[in-house]
């Protein structure tokens, strides 16, 4: 009952103000009642006992309620009482979006949590969750590049390969060009509305046989939205080698081709982003993903059911019930 009129809404509010007729009347009926029904003392009522009526009486004295109640149940169904359902409909073909993620050797630094790769694949994985309706895909690059996985819409299937993706499992290096170049390989052929690559890389352009800017280009041929992310703090990171003795622990500095990758995004109507922290890295994915809905052409569609004959049957209920009483179980009061 409660959930009920928390979901209730008047499409006429304003007749509320008629309330203040069954206010009015309800004080007028408690000011003339001492005049109507005085109080009588006597010491002794045993002699008057027998003759009084004192159910009957009493329903005659507060007959009245009935009929402010009838009156506030018909000005409830006068201000429309309705109860509204609201639905989303989304009239777009859906997106198409493709991960490309850096594996190279320095994607083991420790200036995220547990490292850049294991934070990636974190906050990959929960905007994931966000897109439930999108076809979604992963490209892994390094000094070469492949497709983890095609665009789905399996996801399960899409965040199982996600966690075997590790490093070393291709050839060392930060071939920008070929990451880029295969996701726009995977997209090409999409034919919805928004296909998008999101770009996540701690490095510079030093392998592979695909300029940047040449993957570039082919991504403007295909409409191709790219946002760039790169990730590592400012300064020195301490990166894990491996050597002789055993792995140690060196402080390595960051080096990130942020203007080349702010080109990328830019020339493809996409943005980029600066990733120092896995905080800051969980806010970039919320935005790319805020960014992205908003592309969508979502519409509200609201139904309402009128509720106001519920009332009205009340009132009426009411109304019948004053007229048994009045004219019949108390007609012969005085």
């Amino acid at each position: 009952m409660v959930n009920y009129w928390n979901q209730l809404v008047f499409a006429s509010p304003w007749v509320f103000g008629l309330l203040a007729a069954p206010v009015a009347f309800v004080l007028w009926q408690l000011l003339r009642r001492k005049q109507l029904y005085p109080t009588l003392r006597l010491p002794i009522l045993q002699g008057v006992a027998a003759h009084s009526q004192p159910i009957r009486g009493l329903i005659k004295q507060y007959l009245y309620v009935l009929r402010v109640l009838v009156a506030i149940f018909l000005i409830i169904a006068l201000a429309r009482p309705q109860i509204a359902f609201s639905e989303q409909e989304v009239s777009t073909d859906g997106i198409d979006i493709v991960m490309a993620i850096d594996v190279s050797g320095s994607m083991n630094a420790l200036d995220f949590q547990p490292d850049r790769l294991g934070a990636a694949k974190e906050k990959a994985q929960n905007f994931m969750d966000g897109r439930p309706n999108d076809r979604l895909g992963l490209v892994v690059f390094a000094g070469e590049s492949f497709t983890q996985c095609p665009i789905t819409t399996d996801h399960d299937v899409l965040k199982k390969l996600l966690k075997e993706v590790k490093h070393g499992q291709i050839e060392d290096g930060t071939a920008i060009g070929m990451g880029l170049a295969t996701a726009v390989n995977r997209l090409k052929d999409s034919e919805t509305k928004s296909k998008v690559v999101i770009l996540l890389t701690d490095g510079v352009n030093n392998s592979g046989f695909i300029e940047p800017l040449t993957a570039v280009e082919a991504a403007l041929e295909y409409g191709i939205r790219v946002y760039t992310i790169g990730v590592g703090t400012k300064g020195t990171a301490k990166q894990p080698l491996q050597t002789a003795f055993g792995t140690v622990y060196r402080d390595v500095e960051v080096e990130i081709d942020e203007e080349l990758l702010r080109e990328i995004a830019q020339k493809t109507e996409g943005k980029y982003f600066r990733a120092t922290s896995n905080q800051a890295l969980e806010a970039i994915y919320t935005e790319i993903n805020d960014l992205e809905t908003s592309r969508l052409q979502v519409s509200v569609l609201t139904r309402k059911t009128e509720e106001f004959p519920i009332f009205l049957l009340i009132g009426a209920a009411l109304f019948l019930l004053e007229m048994l009483l009045r004219y019949g179980v108390v007609r012969s009061v005085p």
